[in-house]
């Protein structure tokens, strides 16, 4: 009956059409590309973990795929509609009992998903900029779950892990090697207080659930994540993090982690979910096995990303170092680190975002327009007690780590560096400097395009140019000097900052 019922669809459609209708398969779906349409017929199947076998449950499930999936993509999503007629030759219109449901969609161009795109070349930074936003837009508005509620918790968290993990074992006994093993259940041991935390913060949500690069597309320019996990709501019920978590896994496995972290970095300045760094590497890493086990169980070409080793990879001793900028307003601090933390795989914080987000602002605000005094010697001293703690927590979790800030004091400096102490890690200052007229001409431009964070003018740079505080002997012996007005040689940046181990004592 299952094939009797997409071949007569397909005859139907080539008849509507007048043209070729093309058929892909996937394990629970036929997906029909019509003309400028897509039909999607659920496969009336039960694999256990789901089940479309009754005709109700699967009008449900295209109900519900086209309520989760608007909320990203309504341009693709267009309807569901019933078939009618006889099982060889069912129609989209006529009369009497549906014999089926189909999810209307608009159709996409060829290569325009993600991951052709990036097989391509093709996948842009402001792509991956644009996404993050979009995703972290999505996920404040997304329904949170209640407090109380089985969504979140340690069961659901760690079990999809831990069966994923023992199936693979299962399938394969010699792949998994036993450090990961052990991580991952010493991980599910000990996390589930922070998860606990998590849902009760909010930020356990009705996310997409499924966000790997074949299901991000480009509409025009516009970056828009479909086919969301309609059929379980556990797998969509989850962490925002670990829904953003899955995208930043799936480039980092295709051999781009510049993009997964100048992804990961933007989406958390669009967030401020700095909170859960202490859970994203638990959910990398469960992203990963997951893919890992989907591979193994689909026969999946020797060419396809090794997801178990980059599990492995992640579970092994973290990288946790800080460097932190000092430089004067317009000496290219935040394009250098930009370009480092692509590099090297860091968390940046960006003092101009977060002295904003502590005020209510979002990082373009004009805080003047707002009527709100964001630089005062009251905020200057939140500022940097809330970078420090941020940084504090990324260095804990085991990231590198980046504070951009411009440190013209040796105090802050110093307590940047009491930081790097308190987490046993290695402290790095990256000094960035250009002559006074390329400073104020940089200033001017930014000004003029309002494209920025930073609020500091010329006449704030005129005046920090005469109170900075020079660098000490002592400072000079872990710092790094970047003359920004030459190209910048970001690999050897990124080289010299790991091999730069001076590791800072309490005084």
């Amino acid at each position: 009956m299952p094939t009797r019922l997409v071949d007569g669809l397909r005859r139907h459609l080539q008849a509507a059409q007048g043209g070729e209708v093309q058929l892909i398969e996937t394990h629970i779906s036929w997906v029909l590309l019509a003309g400028d349409h897509a039909y999607k017929l659920k496969k009336p199947v039960d694999l256990g973990f789901i089940d479309f076998s009754r005709l109700a449950t699967r009008r449900q499930a295209c109900e519900d795929e086209l309520r989760l999936n608007r909320r990203l993509a309504p341009e693709l999503y267009l309807a569901v509609l019933p078939l009618y007629g006889l099982i060889d030759a069912p129609t989209l219109g006529g009369s009497g009992e549906p014999i089926d449901w189909v999810v209307q969609m608009r159709r996409f161009a060829a290569g325009a998903l993600w991951s052709e795109r990036l097989a391509a070349g093709q996948l842009l930074p402001q792509h991956i900029d644009r996404f993050a936003q979009r995703l972290a837009a999505f996920h404040t508005d997304a329904p949170r779950a209640e407090p109380g509620s089985a969504w979140g918790g340690a069961e659901q968290v760690a079990g999809p892990a831990l069966r994923a993990l023992a199936e693979i074992e299962r399938l394969a006994p010699a792949a998994v090697e036993p450090g990961l093993a052990r991580w991952v259940h010493h991980q599910a041991a000990t996390l589930p207080p922070i998860w606990a935390d998590r849902r009760a913060q909010g930020c356990v949500r009705e996310c997409h659930g499924d966000l790997h690069l074949a299901n991000v597309v480009m509409l025009g320019d516009e970056p828009t994540a479909f086919d969301c996990l309609e059929f379980d709501p556990a797998l969509r019920w989850i962490d925002v993090l670990n829904d953003a978590a899955f995208l930043v896994m799936d480039l980092w496995a295709h051999g781009r982690r510049d993009l997964a972290f100048r992804f990961l970095n933007a989406y958390l300045e669009h967030s401020g979910d700095y909170a859960g760094l202490p859970v994203l590497r638990f959910y990398l890493v469960y992203r990963a096995i997951v893919r890992a086990l989907v591979g193994r169980l689909q026969g999946a070409a020797s060419a396809a990303p090794d997801y178990l080793a980059l599990a492995q990879a992640l579970a092994q001793a973290s990288d946790t170092r800080l460097l932190t900028t000092c430089g004067l307003p317009g000496s290219g601090k935040s394009h250098v680190t930009q370009q480092l933390l692509e590099l090297a795989g860091a968390i940046r914080i960006r003092s101009d975002v977060e002295r904003k987000r502590l005020h209510g602002l979002p990082p373009l605000a004009d805080s003047h327009a707002s009527g709100i005094d964001i630089y005062t010697p009251q905020a200057n001293e939140a500022t940097f007690a809330h970078l420090r703690a941020l940084a504090g927590l990324s260095l804990l979790a085991g990231w590198p780590t980046i504070v951009d800030a411009a440190s013209l004091r040796r105090a802050e400096r110093e307590r940047f560096q009491g930081v790097a102490i308190a987490a046993g890690a290695p402290f790095t200052l990256l000094v960035c400097d250009a002559p006074p007229e390329v400073l104020r001409e940089r200033v001017r431009l930014r000004e003029a395009r309002r494209d920025d964070a930073s609020e500091a003018g010329v006449a704030v740079l005129e005046r920090l140019m005469l109170t900075r505080e020079p660098l000490s002997a002592e400072e000079r012996t872990h710092a790094i000097v970047v003359d920004t007005t030459h190209a910048l040689a970001a690999g050897d940046l990124a080289a010299d900052w790991r091999a730069h181990d001076h590791q800072p004592s309490a005084r």
